[in-house]
């Protein structure tokens, strides 16, 4: 019997449904404003196919996490969110071209920590966009502001000597699978919008399910220096088409909520 040849799976490029809270986080996150009335957060779960009962029971829930706070039925992020928030929108922006060719080194001098502290100081290195070498040791290139002095973490700018810093980046970030990540999502980018245009409420959800793997994949990209990046980088051009849509989608929220 001959056998059928298997289907290969399409490319996991990181879109994934909502449930309540992530939809509304998102929403928010995306917000130059990170601030939204309930109605207005109420009418994008409609949209969505949330039920209005489940996105009210998670924004209540949210509050007593503290990740919202209310005031007068309007919703605002707080808390490490707004650290998030200010991480994903350093990377809505290209990195600047100038750089000196030092580096920022940043490594973990005390010799115990608890669990919450090394989660924090993960955080912190992520949202700053260093690069783990080995445990307890990140770097980046010095064309960004560092991170901020931690105690405990001893933080160092300098040259590096007898080293490749193009072999280094690509030891620190997975260079070439971004690369290939974001060329992917422009490329679905593209499409959503043009459903967007066509028929805006059933494009809707993948149309923010689609900016939401952008805005993560842009979170992602380590910003470096023209000279440390890979042939045709994507990410300058998936910035653009990120604004492209987000504009598309805001016009539809703007519609839909009547803000």
């Amino acid at each position: 019997m001959s056998r059928v040849a298997a289907v290969p799976s399409p490319p996991d490029i990181g879109i994934r449904p909502f449930d309540a809270r992530s939809l509304a986080l998102s929403v928010l996150l995306g917000l130059p404003n990170p601030a939204l009335p309930v109605r207005a957060l109420v009418a994008v779960a409609d949209a969505y196919g949330i039920p209005q009962g489940t996105m009210r029971t998670a924004l209540s829930r949210m509050v007593e996490r503290g990740e919202l706070v209310v005031d007068g039925g309007t919703y605002r992020l707080t808390g490490p969110l707004l650290e998030r928030k200010a991480a994903q929108d350093i990377g809505r922006r290209p990195p600047l071209a100038r750089w000196d060719g030092a580096w920022w080194v940043a490594v973990v001098t005390t010799p115990t920590r608890r669990v919450g502290e090394r989660r924090r100081f993960r955080m912190t290195m992520t949202n700053h966009r260093m690069g783990e070498l080995r445990p307890d040791t990140w770097m980046r290139p010095a064309n960004l502001e560092g991170p901020p002095v931690i105690g405990g973490v001893a933080l160092l700018r300098g040259e590096l000597r007898d080293d490749d810093a193009g072999a280094l980046a690509q030891r620190l970030w997975a260079l070439d699978e971004l690369a290939a990540l974001g060329v992917q999502l422009a490329s679905r980018a593209s499409d959503v919008m043009s459903e967007l245009e066509n028929h805006p409420r059933a494009a809707f959800p993948d149309a923010i399910e689609v900016t939401a793997a952008i805005v993560r994949a842009l979170r992602a990209d380590p910003l470096l220096p023209p000279s440390l990046i890979p042939p045709a980088w994507p990410f300058d051009g998936l910035r653009v088409v990120h604004r492209e849509l987000d504009r598309a989608l805001g016009r539809r929220l703007t519609a839909m909520t009547g803000g």
